[in-house]
């Protein structure tokens, strides 16, 4: 097998900080490769304003908010244009005052098809070498648990899901939670097995190489599946040399575990199951040398190391040429026993796709 089929990520993720102008600006990546994002996450670093999500499936202008239920608002004054290396972005003061972070995330351009495979009939836009979809589904209020095609080709070891017409909590699965277990991306929540309303990828019928479930159960079920409303999935299948979706177990000790995904990551998200905690996320850009100290949550509208996500000397990590290692025994990263969910991307491999190792850092 090949150590990696990616031997540039910035191909297909890349991290981007920038300073507002408060008017049209047009802001361009600076990866190696030129990239069209198709999916950009946006934080202002400096002010306690709103995360903004917007896709090329859904369109320009529509956003939704990580860290709240809101439903998809219409945002005339954010992101109006995806650019062949960049995006434009207007006046809105949450991605474009002060100084910002955005990671961004290839698909297909735009481009979408139909998806029969799952028992409703899904809209997919899918970069298989990448293992990134965005789909989008219709719920039937069915009272049975339901399926929803991915069109990944593999099973998706991450999905996040939200309603884009109604107030709900996001929905988020990630290899590593126990089985028919998921969480809540804008909550504090532990992993939870509730009967209604989750997410679910587990390797067998629960997710395939073409499918992911969502549970269902009595009654309307806002989260995933009630019926005529809109829906957003965020699918991920894990890549080697580039992407890892998986959990560890804390120690509680200043030289924390040390975890490895067979590249340096260039974007950590980090989530304690086991009790309540933020969804601590990490990169290079903002924070370009170890200690990793600069933390936004996924949950909080805080800006940077604000309120809640502690200190520069809590919830710390390393990132290394090959992984990353907890450097702080707090909750929300190394909570001795715990098992922590994490999200991880590259900015480079461990080794390339010829077998040359990457530099160490």
């Amino acid at each position: 097998m090949a150590y990696t089929n990616i031997d540039d990520p910035s191909a297909y993720f890349q991290v981007k900080t920038y300073t507002g102008t408060s008017g049209i600006h047009d802001v361009t990546l600076d990866g190696n490769s030129d990239m069209q994002p198709d999916f950009v996450w946006f934080k202002n670093r400096t002010v306690g304003y709103t995360h903004q999500l917007y896709d090329s499936s859904r369109g320009v202008t529509k956003a939704l908010y990580s860290q709240g239920t809101n439903a998809e608002a219409t945002i005339t004054n954010g992101l109006t244009r995806f650019d062949p290396d960049g995006f434009r972005v207007s006046s809105a003061a949450a991605i474009n005052e002060n100084e910002i972070v955005c990671w961004n995330w290839k698909a297909n351009g735009g481009t979408t098809s139909t998806d029969t495979n799952g028992s409703i009939t899904s809209t997919v836009q899918v970069n298989q070498d990448a293992g990134f979809s965005i789909v989008q589904y219709t719920g039937t209020g069915s009272t049975a648990d339901q399926t929803i095609g991915h069109g990944l080709g593999v099973r998706a070891n991450a999905v996040i899901v939200k309603n884009r017409d109604g107030a709900a909590n996001w929905v988020v699965y990630v290899d590593g939670l126990t089985a028919n277990h998921s969480m809540e991306l804008n909550t504090l929540d532990t992993e939870s097995d509730s009967t209604q309303g989750r997410v679910l990828s587990n390797a067998g019928t629960r997710g395939t190489s073409t499918i992911f479930s969502i549970r269902s159960g009595s009654g309307s079920v806002i989260q995933t599946n009630t019926s005529g409303e809109d829906y957003v999935a965020y699918c991920f299948a894990s890549k080697q040399g580039y992407s890892k979706f998986s959990s560890y177990v804390g120690n509680g000790a200043s030289n924390g575990p040390f975890i490895y995904t067979g590249f340096a990551p260039a974007f950590v998200m980090i989530k304690n199951t086991s009790t309540p905690t933020n969804w601590e996320m990490f990169d290079v850009k903002r924070n370009p040398s170890n200690v990793r100290n600069l933390k936004l949550g996924a949950n909080l509208a805080v800006a940077e190391n604000g309120s809640d996500l502690g200190t520069t000397t809590q919830n710390n990590i390393d990132i290394l040429s090959n992984g990353f290692k907890c450097r702080t025994g707090n909750t929300d990263t190394n909570v001795n026993g715990h098992k922590f969910i994490y999200m991880a991307f590259a900015e480079s491999p461990f080794t390339t796709s010829t077998g040359i190792p990457t530099t160490a850092r």
